[in-house]
């Protein structure tokens, strides 16, 4: 795997690193159809947990059987599969060094319905990660929960362990709780400051959603106004995530939401990619398609990706 001048700059960035985990993030940068590029696909599939069998899947039954997204994964060329234990166990003999993985090490699930506190539980370890051969950990954050702070104690604990281990952290940062109105979950401060806050607790990969351009009352807002941050576009705002990110010299991926037309799915991976963001995580627009659609949308976003809009 000669390591292009892109992914080259991209690893310098991350000055403390070892070369263990500097090899993992090459690994995910280096693989598939964008290999090089220093743009990522990644195909999650923790919804399951999140969301439940029936939601996730019954769109398209064959993806109740954790080899098909593999498959998926694989047949696309993408950059790498994230998904819970489970998940990764059930394929991790039949395609070990198919496809860089992501153990998602914490979950939540739309049984316990807590608004004001939401929380994740560590559903796996870097130890999982290791003997399943792994190149990341996935952890999620939310930031404006009345359990934030517990769930940020242990994500410092899982990152250092990972990094001593040679693992790369990918963090999903994604505002909700007690202390972020509904809006504000995608308002375009706020989601800053959850991916600026990844960024502090040491992520390697960013995981946001795309950014609307409301702005959360408070003293932030003040000062978007104030300073004329740009937010009419969504290039823009994706642009100003970036710039959250330590000025881009970390690596922020958006995420694909719930399933939606393809058309505006390729609008929003050109703002991703115009606005300097790293590419696209996507989940449900891609697995719930049939097996041949799924393939030609994601074959679409990474035309995209290497600059060919037609």
């Amino acid at each position: 795997m000669k390591i292009t001048p892109r992914v080259k700059k991209i690893l310098a960035a991350y000055e403390s690193d070892n070369p263990g985990t500097k090899s993992n993030l090459a690994r995910i940068l280096m693989n598939g159809r964008l290999g090089g590029t220093g743009k990522l696909v990644i195909l999650p599939v923790d919804q399951g947990f999140e969301h439940g069998p029936a939601r996730s899947f019954a769109p398209n039954p064959p993806g109740y059987e954790p080899h098909y997204h593999w498959q998926l994964a694989v047949d696309a060329g993408l950059s790498a599969f994230a998904a819970p234990l489970g998940m990764i166990e059930d394929g991790a003999d039949t395609f070990a060094g198919a496809v860089p993985t992501i153990l998602k090490v914490n979950s939540a699930n739309s049984l316990n319905g807590e608004k004001d506190a939401p929380v994740q539980a560590i559903t796996a370890g870097v130890q999982d990660a290791l003997r399943l051969g792994c190149s990341a950990i996935g952890y999620t954050i939310y930031p404006g929960s009345a359990s934030a702070y517990d769930m940020m104690n242990d994500l410092r604990e899982l990152t250092a362990e990972a990094k001593d281990a040679g693992l790369a952290v990918v963090v999903w940062s994604y505002p909700r709780g007690q202390y972020v109105s509904k809006e504000g979950e995608t308002a375009f401060d706020i989601i800053a400051y959850g991916a600026h806050m990844a960024a502090l607790m040491g992520a390697h990969i960013i995981k946001v959603k795309l950014p609307t351009d409301v702005l959360e009352p408070g003293e932030a807002k003040k000062v978007y106004e104030a300073q004329n941050i740009p937010r009419a576009t969504l290039t823009q705002r994706v642009s100003h995530i970036v710039q959250s990110c330590f000025g881009g010299r970390r690596i922020v991926v958006f995420s694909g939401g719930a399933k939606k037309g393809e058309d505006a799915l390729y609008e929003e991976a050109k703002a991703i990619r115009d606005g300097g963001g790293n590419g696209s995580i996507v989940g449900r627009n891609a697995f719930q398609r049939p097996l041949p659609e799924a393939n030609n949308l994601l074959s679409k976003l990474i035309d995209i990706y290497k600059g060919k809009d037609e």
